[in-house]
């Protein structure tokens, strides 16, 4: 049997509230697939298997907290399945007569699917709202329901959002209720994760700092002329050549790219770009894409647009959050000119892309307008030097120069 246990979802995270289970007894998980979804201070998280097996039991209960390492649910391995299949067919039903005079355990929950209905107003105890997911409370949000009023059909008597669906809205039965439009999104709470992770990113690591200057005209033409034939929703963005210069770079420069731990320096052997995403109520996310340094532009683009989305919906996955190697933060079209980011332990390094201005440069002999981007790299001075970094920054210049090539 193997323990499946909740995950850390990045440096700053110390415990996660389960909200769904998208698995039951009896199920098959293979590697990657969603098993539940657990609420942090950065939204609802789908959290991902990594194990083979089937679902022996589930072991936590809708709406409670767990901290990182506590049980979850427990696997059978698929050798324990064929060592299983291989006895006699009476034999398992033989085993399981004494368990079936003991209560069912509460893992046994009823299938997701089942038919829902409403509730009477005696189903609200003392006006507490029973647990739902992410998506049945989002629904609800947008609908007017009172979460209080349904009964859930999903495993521990959760709310789903067939529930909700199913549901009349609360402008005909009894006005509109108050609930929170951005479900999951606590901002106090992820302010304080925040400020937790960096406090302790600036005093374990030693971090140092390089900054570059890079002419972007080239960049910007070619963008501008490849843009220029295309549809508004298949244009490139200048961030999504600043992530693959990065990760081309970080590949040529592995001290750039990996985990920090008790037992040293990790190197990745992919380059999974954290990608910080400005939440618009306030506050940070970084969920990694993965093997960027292979990924067309066209490709990396889509994907980009994706994870900002379901990262302002509060609806990342656990292997977005973990499997992070080295972060890269824009400001944009309007920010400031340069910043010097902090690392996101355990990661070793993160790069900070300024707002493109136009400067006076020399080209040849001669001094004309051009529009420029000031790099800085924050990298962890006990993996790497400046000369390391250096090396990095000038792969990321190279890159920009020849975009097409991207």
């Amino acid at each position: 049997m193997t323990i499946f246990a909740m995950p850390s979802l990045g440096a700053d995270m110390e415990a996660g509230t389960l909200v769904e289970w998208m698995i039951k007894p009896g199920d098959i998980v293979s590697r990657g697939d969603v098993v539940a979804v657990v609420e942090t201070q950065k939204g609802a998280i789908e959290i991902q298997c990594f194990e083979e097996g089937t679902v022996e039991t589930l072991d936590a209960e809708i709406g409670a907290t767990l901290a990182v390492g506590a049980p979850m649910a427990t696997l059978r391995a698929p050798s324990e399945d064929t060592t299983s299949s291989a006895q006699p067919a009476a034999e398992p039903k033989k085993r399981a007569k004494p368990e079936a005079a003991t209560p069912a355990p509460r893992s046994e929950a009823p299938p997701m699917a089942s038919v829902p209905t409403v509730a009477t107003p005696s189903v609200a105890q003392a006006g507490k709202i029973p647990a739902a997911s992410p998506a049945a409370r989002g629904r609800a949000a947008e609908r007017g329901i009172n979460l209080a009023t349904l009964i859930g059909t999903g495993p521990n008597g959760a709310i789903v959002l067939a529930d909700v669906e199913a549901a009349e809205p609360a402008s005909v039965k009894e006005g509109p209720v108050r609930v929170s439009a951005k479900p999951g999104l606590d901002m106090a709470a992820m302010r304080t994760a925040i400020a937790n992770a960096m406090a302790r990113s600036k005093r374990e690591i030693p971090h140092y700092y390089l900054t570059e200057t890079i002419d972007l005209q080239a960049a910007i033409d070619w963008l501008a002329a490849t843009n220029a034939k295309r549809p508004p929703d298949t244009r490139l963005l200048m961030g999504a050549l600043f992530v693959k210069a990065s990760a081309l770079a970080a590949a040529q420069v592995p001290q750039m790219n990996g985990h920090y731990d008790a037992n040293g320096f990790h190197p990745a052997e992919g380059v999974h770009a954290g990608v910080v995403v400005a939440l618009r109520n306030g506050g940070l996310v970084a969920p990694a894409l993965h093997d960027v340094e292979t990924l067309p532009l066209d490709v990396l683009m889509t994907q980009m647009r994706d994870m900002v989305a379901r990262a302002r919906s509060g609806r990342l996955r656990s292997s977005e959050m973990t499997d992070g190697t080295i972060t890269i933060s824009a400001m944009g079209d309007s920010g400031a000119d340069a910043m010097a980011a902090v690392i996101y332990p355990p990661q070793v390094a993160i790069v900070g892309f300024g707002a493109p201005v136009a400067r006076p440069w020399i080209v040849g002999e001669t001094i004309i307008p051009r529009m420029t981007v000031t790099v800085t790299l924050s990298a962890d001075h006990r993996v790497s030097d400046g000369r390391r970094g250096a090396k990095f920054l000038a792969a990321i210049n190279t890159a920009l120069q020849t975009p097409e090539a991207l």
